[in-house]
């Protein structure tokens, strides 16, 4: 008789049981079903940032049915299981981070507004997804002056202290996995692209303190954020470079001493400059305050100084004399060490990037390389068809030699061809200049050439390397003027900057949007 009754409790518990988990699982469904009738009607908006936070509609669903569960649970764990098939399996979830319409190659719009600003050219309407991350991700680098150290995978995230601490180690680890999982951001800048050259145009580097006359000089510091101009005004300038107020830095002034040429020392931490009709140079010792002259140097006869070079090293000083000498001075002492005489008359003379050689043309149109600890000559060549040489640049890297003329030519040599050729031919004949060709330089990426003439107005060139072809928008075509017969060039030593010094007293500064850093 117990065993019956017994029995007819346990089938009583079994169909309470029974009915509980049918009552809630009914209760669950409608729950749900409520709860997706209302995700339909959010915003996309706010569907996708539920989705982002809580991972999608089912695990939302889940979490707002908490207290269900938990009621559920409470049930479950006082009464025995039957089968765990009688559980819902979660169902599994992707990512939050994985959008299946980014592996689609679809094109996006380049002219929108928001995007116009990070096109290299006009014709760069359309960009890939792919092209456009890769670009996103080198406007990021440019605007933070590189790889922030957050971003570096190379950069240990685990100080000294906790090198012993295993967990501390671990979680370091997660970390940089992280990183490198999360998005590539190590993308290297890519190189200068030829056609056009994307640039603005800024306040003028001497903006607070104009020269009264031409200019002659304008040269970047080698290390700080300092550009200097000199001219005929007597007068060696100092300006910090923001490209908004370039807020002056210091002034000094050379009384009867109209500047023809300044130059830094490769420290930084003097300038050298000559004068216009003078056979003496000074020297401004920035660090001391005090401007040195230098009135004679033994065995040194030269009625006027004018032209001269400072070596990169920082040992050596060369002068261009008359009747063709050119001289090697010690830039510590200002002694003269040796003298090299070539035909017709010294124009331009420079080093090599390695400081174990010297390059200098002449008035009729040859171009003689020195050994500078023996100064004998090692190879003479003609400059091709050139008449009287006027200018010469030697790149940074050592690769690429540059001859400008009278007429206006511009030939690029390649540095090896100069050295073993007694009639190199050259890489590319530039003639884009009408008139002399005055001033040339070099940017510090060897990817910019500029050329410019003294005597005529908006004649400044930029060549693009190593395509030799010219950027189509420089000089700015318009109405104004803006370039009034540049007398020098510089960029500065990462090329984010450009500067002409012109004969208005100006000294132009422009803004090259592809280097990110000074």
């Amino acid at each position: 008789m117990m065993s019956a009754e017994v029995k007819n409790n346990e089938k009583g518990t079994a169909k309470q049981r029974k009915r509980q988990r049918e009552i809630l699982k009914q209760q669950e469904e409608e729950l749900r079903a409520k709860n997706l009738k209302i995700l339909k009607e959010k915003s996309e908006i706010e569907q996708c940032l539920e989705d982002l936070v809580f991972g999608g509609e089912d695990e939302f669903v889940e979490r707002l049915m908490g207290n269900a569960k938990t009621r559920d649970d409470t049930i479950e764990d006082g009464l025995e299981s039957d089968s765990d098939d009688e559980h819902p399996k979660k169902t599994e979830k992707k990512p939050a981070w994985v959008d299946d319409d980014d592996e689609a190659d679809e094109s996006v719009e380049m002219t929108h507004r928001y995007r116009k600003d990070i096109m290299k050219s006009k014709l760069e309407k359309k960009l890939s997804k792919d092209q456009l991350q890769k670009r996103l991700q080198e406007e990021f680098q440019k605007a933070m002056g590189g790889v922030p150290s957050w971003a570096s995978t190379d950069k240990k995230r685990v100080s000294k202290e906790d090198d012993d601490d295993d967990d501390d180690d671990s979680e370091a680890d997660e970390e940089d996995d992280l990183l490198r999982k999360t998005g590539n951001l190590l993308v290297k800048s890519t190189s200068l692209q030829k056609g056009i050259l994307e640039m603005k145009k800024c306040l003028n580097a001497n903006h607070e303190r104009r020269s009264s006359g031409p200019l002659t000089t304008v040269q970047f510091h080698p290390s700080a954020q300092v550009v200097m101009t000199a001219g005929f005004d007597r007068s060696v300038s100092l300006f910090q470079v923001d490209g908004k107020i370039n807020p002056k830095i210091q002034s000094i002034h050379l009384e009867k001493f109209s500047v023809y040429k300044a130059r830094f020392s490769a420290d930084g931490e003097q300038v050298i400059a000559t004068g216009l009709r003078q056979k003496m140079f000074y020297v401004y010792d920035m660090m001391g305050g005090s401007i040195i002259p230098v009135p004679r140097i033994r065995g040194l006869e030269e009625k006027c100084i004018q032209e001269f070079d400072v070596s990169s090293n920082g040992e050596y000083l060369l002068l261009n004399g008359s009747s063709g000498f050119v001289h090697l001075l010690s830039m510590k002492t200002k002694e003269l060490i040796g003298s090299m005489k070539i035909n017709g008359k010294a124009m331009k003379a420079a080093f090599t990037a390695d400081c174990s050689k010297i390059f200098s043309s002449s008035s009729d149109g040859e171009v003689y390389i020195w050994d500078v600890k023996s100064r004998r000559c090692l190879n003479r060549f003609q400059d091709d068809g050139s008449l009287c040489g006027t200018s010469l640049a030697l790149s940074k890297d050592g690769r690429f030699v540059s001859c400008g003329s009278s007429t206006g030519v511009v030939n690029v040599y390649k540095y090896e061809d100069c050295l073993q050729n007694k009639n190199p031919k050259p890489l590319k004949s530039i003639m884009n200049l009408v008139t002399t060709a005055s001033s040339q330089v070099f940017n510090p990426q060897t990817e910019i050439l500029a050329v410019a003439s003294h005597t005529m107005d908006e004649a400044v060139k930029l060549v693009h390397i190593p395509s030799f072809t010219v950027f189509s928008n420089f000089p700015i075509q318009s109405k104004r003027k803006f370039i009034h017969m540049a007398r020098a060039m510089d960029f500065s030593p990462h090329s984010g900057y450009f500067s002409i010094a012109n004969n208005k007293g100006e000294a132009l500064l422009y803004r090259l949007k592809h280097y990110s850093d000074f």
